[in-house]
């Protein structure tokens, strides 16, 4: 395996879909989403990163600080996100 699991939020993360996206977004079926996220260390080469899933959520990927993600995720998420960076800050150490 290219990663392993090395840390998750305690709590599961929700947020709302913004009125605007209600019935288009998600084909329509969801308010929102409750998730559950872990902190993983990549041990494998860019090479093992695959998007090309049936139904991707990303087009795109790239390397980035864990702070600057708050710059990169869109408003009705942020909240979920301040909280994730908040708890693996002090796991995103570079060449650990």
């Amino acid at each position: 395996n290219a990663a392993r699991i090395i840390g998750q939020v305690p709590e599961w993360l929700t947020y709302d879909l913004p009125q605007a996206l209600l019935g288009r977004a998600m084909r329509g079926h969801y308010r929102g989403q409750r998730q559950k996220w872990f902190a993983l260390r990549f041990e494998g080469s860019d090479s093992d990163i695959n998007l090309g899933t049936e139904h991707p959520e990303f087009n795109d990927w790239k390397w980035v600080e864990l702070p600057e993600v708050l710059n990169l995720i869109i408003p009705f998420k942020r909240a979920v996100y301040e909280r994730v960076v908040e708890v693996f800050a002090p796991l995103a150490v570079p060449g650990e």
